[in-house]
Protein backbone atom coordinates (compact mmCIF):
# COMPACT_ATOMS: atom_id res chain seq x y z
CA UNK A 1 0.00 0.00 0.00
CA UNK A 2 1.32 3.43 -0.98
CA UNK A 3 1.15 5.95 1.87
CA UNK A 4 3.00 8.93 0.36
CA UNK A 5 4.35 9.90 -3.05
CA UNK A 6 7.13 12.45 -3.55
CA UNK A 7 8.24 13.52 -6.99
CA UNK A 8 8.08 16.18 -9.70
CA UNK A 9 4.67 17.64 -10.51
CA UNK A 10 4.23 17.26 -14.29
CA UNK A 11 0.46 17.73 -14.68
CA UNK A 12 -2.11 19.49 -12.53
CA UNK A 13 -5.81 20.28 -12.83
CA UNK A 14 -8.85 20.43 -10.54
CA UNK A 15 -9.42 16.66 -10.66
CA UNK A 16 -6.02 15.02 -10.88
CA UNK A 17 -2.27 15.43 -10.90
CA UNK A 18 0.59 13.44 -12.37
CA UNK A 19 3.76 13.03 -10.34
CA UNK A 20 7.02 11.78 -11.86
CA UNK A 21 8.93 9.58 -9.43
CA UNK A 22 12.21 8.42 -10.94
CA UNK A 23 10.78 8.22 -14.44
CA UNK A 24 7.51 6.56 -13.38
CA UNK A 25 4.50 8.89 -13.68
CA UNK A 26 1.70 8.32 -11.17
CA UNK A 27 -1.78 9.63 -11.94
CA UNK A 28 -3.42 10.68 -8.68
CA UNK A 29 -7.00 11.87 -8.27
CA UNK A 30 -7.50 14.94 -6.08
CA UNK A 31 -10.65 16.66 -4.78
CA UNK A 32 -11.11 20.34 -5.63
CA UNK A 33 -10.67 21.07 -1.91
CA UNK A 34 -7.11 19.73 -2.20
CA UNK A 35 -6.47 21.54 -5.50
CA UNK A 36 -7.29 24.89 -3.85
CA UNK A 37 -4.44 24.36 -1.36
CA UNK A 38 -1.96 22.78 -3.79
CA UNK A 39 0.19 25.79 -4.67
CA UNK A 40 3.10 23.90 -6.27
CA UNK A 41 4.06 24.91 -9.79
CA UNK A 42 4.69 22.37 -12.55
CA UNK A 43 8.26 21.12 -12.49
CA UNK A 44 8.53 21.50 -8.72
CA UNK A 45 8.82 18.71 -6.17
CA UNK A 46 5.61 17.80 -4.40
CA UNK A 47 4.69 15.28 -1.71
CA UNK A 48 1.16 13.93 -1.48
CA UNK A 49 -0.41 11.78 1.22
CA UNK A 50 -2.26 8.93 -0.48
CA UNK A 51 -5.57 7.16 0.12
CA UNK A 52 -5.79 3.86 -1.81
CA UNK A 53 -8.87 1.90 -2.81
CA UNK A 54 -10.00 -0.61 -5.42
CA UNK A 55 -12.68 0.46 -7.87
CA UNK A 56 -14.68 -2.61 -8.93
CA UNK A 57 -15.84 -2.44 -12.53
CA UNK A 58 -17.54 -5.49 -14.05
CA UNK A 59 -14.96 -8.28 -13.87
CA UNK A 60 -11.93 -6.22 -12.89
CA UNK A 61 -10.56 -4.28 -9.94
CA UNK A 62 -8.86 -0.97 -10.69
CA UNK A 63 -6.45 0.44 -8.09
CA UNK A 64 -7.13 4.14 -7.50
CA UNK A 65 -5.06 6.70 -5.60
CA UNK A 66 -6.46 9.90 -4.10
CA UNK A 67 -3.95 12.53 -3.05
CA UNK A 68 -3.95 15.03 -0.18
CA UNK A 69 -1.62 17.81 0.90
CA UNK A 70 -1.34 16.47 4.45
CA UNK A 71 -2.46 13.74 6.83
CA UNK A 72 -5.22 15.92 8.28
CA UNK A 73 -6.98 16.18 4.91
CA UNK A 74 -6.84 12.42 4.38
CA UNK A 75 -8.10 11.79 7.90
CA UNK A 76 -11.13 14.03 7.27
CA UNK A 77 -11.77 12.20 3.99
CA UNK A 78 -11.75 8.89 5.86
CA UNK A 79 -14.20 10.28 8.41
CA UNK A 80 -16.47 11.46 5.60
CA UNK A 81 -16.60 8.09 3.84
CA UNK A 82 -17.46 6.38 7.12
CA UNK A 83 -20.99 7.73 6.59
CA UNK A 84 -23.19 4.97 5.21
CA UNK A 85 -23.70 5.25 1.47
CA UNK A 86 -20.74 7.57 0.82
CA UNK A 87 -17.81 5.88 -0.88
CA UNK A 88 -14.47 7.30 -2.05
CA UNK A 89 -15.80 8.30 -5.49
CA UNK A 90 -18.76 10.17 -3.99
CA UNK A 91 -16.55 11.94 -1.44
CA UNK A 92 -14.08 12.88 -4.18
CA UNK A 93 -16.86 14.78 -5.97
CA UNK A 94 -18.40 16.20 -2.80
CA UNK A 95 -15.14 17.81 -1.67
CA UNK A 96 -15.63 20.76 -4.04
CA UNK A 97 -15.36 23.35 -1.23
CA UNK A 98 -12.55 23.99 1.26
CA UNK A 99 -12.35 21.23 3.86
CA UNK A 100 -12.52 23.69 6.75
CA UNK A 101 -15.90 24.97 5.51
CA UNK A 102 -17.29 21.44 5.10
CA UNK A 103 -16.15 20.51 8.61
CA UNK A 104 -17.60 23.71 10.05
CA UNK A 105 -20.93 23.06 8.33
CA UNK A 106 -21.06 19.58 9.85
CA UNK A 107 -20.30 20.85 13.34
CA UNK A 108 -22.92 23.61 13.02
CA UNK A 109 -25.51 21.28 11.51
CA UNK A 110 -25.68 23.41 8.37
CA UNK A 111 -27.64 21.00 6.17
CA UNK A 112 -28.27 23.71 3.58
CA UNK A 113 -24.55 24.20 2.95
CA UNK A 114 -23.84 20.46 2.81
CA UNK A 115 -26.71 20.09 0.34
CA UNK A 116 -24.77 22.35 -2.07
CA UNK A 117 -21.86 19.90 -2.26
CA UNK A 118 -21.81 17.96 -5.51
CA UNK A 119 -23.83 14.76 -5.25
CA UNK A 120 -25.04 15.41 -1.69
CA UNK A 121 -28.83 15.57 -1.40
CA UNK A 122 -30.78 16.92 1.54
CA UNK A 123 -31.30 13.54 3.20
CA UNK A 124 -27.66 12.60 2.76
CA UNK A 125 -26.64 15.96 4.24
CA UNK A 126 -28.78 15.24 7.32
CA UNK A 127 -27.19 11.80 7.57
CA UNK A 128 -23.69 13.31 7.45
CA UNK A 129 -24.54 15.69 10.30
CA UNK A 130 -26.10 12.91 12.36
CA UNK A 131 -23.04 10.69 11.96
CA UNK A 132 -20.20 13.22 12.20
CA UNK A 133 -21.41 16.21 14.23
CA UNK A 134 -19.18 16.69 17.27
CA UNK A 135 -16.37 14.64 15.71
CA UNK A 136 -14.79 16.90 13.07
CA UNK A 137 -14.34 20.28 14.77
CA UNK A 138 -10.54 20.21 14.54
CA UNK A 139 -10.68 19.96 10.75
CA UNK A 140 -12.47 23.31 10.66
CA UNK A 141 -9.21 24.83 11.92
CA UNK A 142 -7.36 24.07 8.66
CA UNK A 143 -6.10 27.40 7.32
CA UNK A 144 -7.26 27.61 3.73
CA UNK A 145 -6.41 31.20 2.81
CA UNK A 146 -2.70 30.80 3.47
CA UNK A 147 -2.53 28.28 0.64
CA UNK A 148 -4.38 30.32 -1.99
CA UNK A 149 -1.99 31.97 -4.43
CA UNK A 150 -1.69 35.76 -4.46
CA UNK A 151 -2.80 35.81 -8.10
CA UNK A 152 -5.96 33.85 -7.31
CA UNK A 153 -6.66 36.02 -4.27
CA UNK A 154 -6.31 39.22 -6.29
CA UNK A 155 -8.58 37.84 -9.01
CA UNK A 156 -11.30 37.09 -6.45
CA UNK A 157 -10.96 40.59 -4.95
CA UNK A 158 -11.45 42.08 -8.42
CA UNK A 159 -14.54 39.95 -9.00
CA UNK A 160 -16.01 40.98 -5.65
CA UNK A 161 -15.42 44.65 -6.44
CA UNK A 162 -17.06 44.33 -9.85
CA UNK A 163 -20.03 42.42 -8.41
CA UNK A 164 -20.51 45.11 -5.75
CA UNK A 165 -20.53 47.82 -8.41
CA UNK A 166 -23.26 45.99 -10.30
CA UNK A 167 -25.33 45.56 -7.13
CA UNK A 168 -24.95 49.26 -6.32
CA UNK A 169 -26.31 50.12 -9.76
CA UNK A 170 -29.27 47.89 -8.93
CA UNK A 171 -30.03 50.13 -5.93
CA UNK A 172 -28.96 47.78 -3.14
CA UNK A 173 -27.57 49.40 0.00
CA UNK A 174 -23.96 48.89 1.08
CA UNK A 175 -25.11 46.79 4.05
CA UNK A 176 -27.27 44.56 1.84
CA UNK A 177 -24.43 44.14 -0.67
CA UNK A 178 -21.88 43.14 1.99
CA UNK A 179 -24.31 40.60 3.43
CA UNK A 180 -25.20 39.10 0.05
CA UNK A 181 -21.57 38.80 -1.07
CA UNK A 182 -20.52 37.26 2.25
CA UNK A 183 -23.22 34.58 2.03
CA UNK A 184 -22.37 33.85 -1.62
CA UNK A 185 -18.69 33.37 -0.81
CA UNK A 186 -19.60 31.00 2.03
CA UNK A 187 -21.41 28.86 -0.53
CA UNK A 188 -18.77 29.22 -3.26
CA UNK A 189 -15.43 30.46 -1.85
CA UNK A 190 -13.64 30.22 -5.21
CA UNK A 191 -15.97 31.63 -7.89
CA UNK A 192 -14.57 31.43 -11.40
CA UNK A 193 -16.21 34.60 -12.69
CA UNK A 194 -18.29 37.64 -11.69
CA UNK A 195 -21.28 35.96 -13.33
CA UNK A 196 -20.89 32.88 -11.14
CA UNK A 197 -20.63 35.04 -8.02
CA UNK A 198 -23.79 36.97 -8.98
CA UNK A 199 -25.60 33.70 -9.71
CA UNK A 200 -24.76 32.49 -6.20
CA UNK A 201 -26.21 35.74 -4.81
CA UNK A 202 -29.34 35.35 -6.94
CA UNK A 203 -30.03 31.77 -5.83
CA UNK A 204 -29.56 32.50 -2.14
CA UNK A 205 -31.96 35.47 -2.33
CA UNK A 206 -34.76 33.52 -4.03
Amino acid sequence: MIKKIRGILVEKDENKVCVDVGGICYEINIPKAVYYRLTHDLGKEVELVIYNYLHIEKNKSIPVMIGFNEELEREFFEKFISVSGIGPRAALKAFDRPISLIARAIEEGDVRFLNTLEGIGKQKAKQIVAHLQGKVGRFALIKEKEHITVEKGNKIKEMIGEAKQILRRLQYSAKEIDSMVKKALQRKPQPESVEELLNQIYYQER
